[in-house]
């Protein structure tokens, strides 16, 4: 009998996590990690209810699972509530990781953490995996030391930065925008979004597939999951009308709003390196929301 590999997935409830447990292949058994329980989990996925501020609580899910990777996708990614409650943003995104990071030093297990574009300023795009952190809001300054800590591990450590991830859920509710985005345009409600914010989307769909490969090979470092397309969040929201078949004039064009943390104005992310070392392809746009519908009707027949 072969036994299989024990993978623990954080933020279990979440829209990129839910693409990695759809899709993780019958050589693992899940074991996906969420403050809420959930009455009916995946087929083949064991579900644990831990708080992960609670240290004593994750030391325990350690020693029961023994985990061969940990992919942790679990995080407080609202920029704007991050810059408002730095403690908060704090002690999720990175002191959750500093125990993560302990606990796989002990376990010998492999950590993929989920980082994000956000680390950079803006003003130097495109950015290689080679080029210095610089963020521009406290969001992005959490992940940049979480970064650290996960270098550390040597070769057992995976940085992910994910550009802006685009896709519909594929498993729970999660928080997808683009969600978010297709129900205001059902209404007939307008979108607004501006020019001066530039991203490479990746599509959920490819960023659990690269989740998944780095967390089962002996990748180790920072790998950029980035689309192919470099593309502002206006043109984004009007090619994800069109792909969706709504008028392209409810995308709106918006100018920066006050009161908001601080963006960058531009971090595309050069993932030539990343693709030179996966087998998954990155995708452009436009092929990236092909295989988001592709997937949606493949689950709803």
């Amino acid at each position: 009998m072969i036994t299989k590999r024990q993978l623990v997935v954080t933020g279990a409830g979440g829209f990129v996590a839910g693409s990695v447990l759809k899709q993780a292949g019958v050589d693992w058994q899940i074991h996906a990690v969420s403050r809420s329980p959930r009455s009916s989990p995946p087929g083949g996925v064991r579900w644990h209810v831990c708080d992960p501020l609670e240290p004593g609580q994750l030391a325990q899910l350690f020693q029961e699972v023994r985990p061969d990777a940990v992919i942790h996708t679990a995080a407080l990614a609202d920029i704007d509530l991050c810059q408002v409650q730095p403690a908060l943003a704090r002690t999720v995104n990175v002191e959750y990781v500093r125990s993560l990071v302990a606990l796989c030093e002990d376990a010998g297990a492999r950590l993929v953490f989920c980082s994000t574009d956000n680390v950079f300023d803006g003003e130097h795009a495109p950015y290689s995996e080679n080029d210095a952190p610089n963020p521009v809001n406290f969001y992005g300054e959490t992940k940049a030391e979480a970064e650290q800590f996960v270098g550390r591990l040597g070769i057992r450590g995976v940085t992910a930065r994910l550009s802006l991830v685009v896709g519909l859920p594929v498993l729970g509710a999660g928080n997808s925008f683009l969600a978010r985005m297709i129900a205001a345009f059902k209404e007939g409600r307008p979108v607004c979004a501006t020019v001066h914010e530039v991203r490479t989307p990746v599509d959920v769909i490819t960023a659990g597939r690269a989740l998944l490969e780095v967390a089962a090979g002996d990748h180790h470092g920072i790998f950029h999951l980035a689309g192919l397309s470099r593309v502002n969040r206006l043109d984004l929201a009007r090619t994800i009308a069109r792909r969706f078949g709504f008028p392209t004039d409810l995308a709106m064009g918006q100018s920066a709003v006050s009161g908001r943390a601080p963006r960058p104005r531009d971090v595309s992310l050069d993932n030539r390196q990343t693709c030179a070392r996966l087998k998954t392809p990155m995708r452009t746009l436009e092929e990236g929301l092909s295989l988001v519908q592709e997937t949606v009707r493949m689950t709803s027949l």
